[in-house]
């Protein structure tokens, strides 16, 4: 089993634990005020499990949502940029899409949970899972990446079922406004879906407001959006 990746930085947020991928996985659990609702996979920068991910499961629980946020990194954060990078690149996408449908496995399987499929919304390395994981399992019905980092080749989208809303920004230089193109024409050719992928005047990780890059207008504007288009999507 490819192992974990290892950092000395501080620990990720966790409060819940399930079997994923033959091991025993970590993750942010977080309830909406109504104790139920649909569920939603919340996935991490390559940063980690970090407050700012724990954040944003806890405002889709305050929207209705059960969010689950799975830490990939078992219980690792990276403080820096070079670190992160190896972090990431110690994670295999196989290995990640495989802890990522456990993760589906366990909230589909939570009493709290009234949906039958899961969103996904990603941030980042997430961002890419979330259409890997969506590629990859029919159970996601809706898929929000925010400005994604695809590594490597695009996935197979020939089974994706979920509808797709994705977040970038105009002046993110390691995701060109360009190779969206290549990522709509995939889905639409593989899938029969045509992906809504939005533009927004701002650098990558517009969304963190833990970043120098933040950018407020625009976070709101991809919320905004967000949260009816996974309520459209659930029930």
């Amino acid at each position: 089993m490819t192992e974990l990746p290892k950092s000395t930085g501080a620990p990720a947020r966790q409060n819940v634990t399930f079997p994923s991928g033959g091991t025993t996985a970590h993750g942010y659990l977080a309830l909406p005020p109504s104790g139920s609702g649909p569920g939603v996979i919340v996935i991490q920068e390559w940063w980690g499990l970090t407050d700012h991910i724990a954040d944003v499961a806890d405002r889709l629980a305050a929207e209705g949502f059960v969010a689950l946020a799975p830490d990939l990194y078992g219980g690792n954060v990276a403080h820096e940029s070079a670190e992160a990078l190896r972090m990431m690149q110690d994670l295999p996408v196989s290995r990640g899409v495989e802890l990522l449908s456990g993760a589906v496995d366990h909230l589909l399987a939570l009493d709290e949970v009234t949906s039958d499929t899961v969103g996904a919304v990603g941030f980042c390395m997430g961002g890419g899972f979330v259409l890997y994981l969506a590629a990859a399992d029919s159970r996601v019905s809706a898929a929000v990446p925010f400005y994604g980092v695809i590594q490597g080749e695009l996935p197979d989208f020939s089974g994706l079922k979920a509808e797709i809303l994705g977040h970038y920004g105009e002046l993110d230089e390691s995701i060109p406004a360009k190779s969206l193109d290549a990522l709509r024409e995939a889905v639409r050719e593989q899938a029969g879906i045509t992906p809504d992928l939005r533009l927004y005047p701002a650098n990558h990780a517009f969304f963190n407001d833990g970043r120098p890059v933040y950018d407020a207008e625009s976070a709101a504007r991809a919320w905004e959006s967000t949260v009816p288009f996974l309520h459209e999507r659930l029930g």
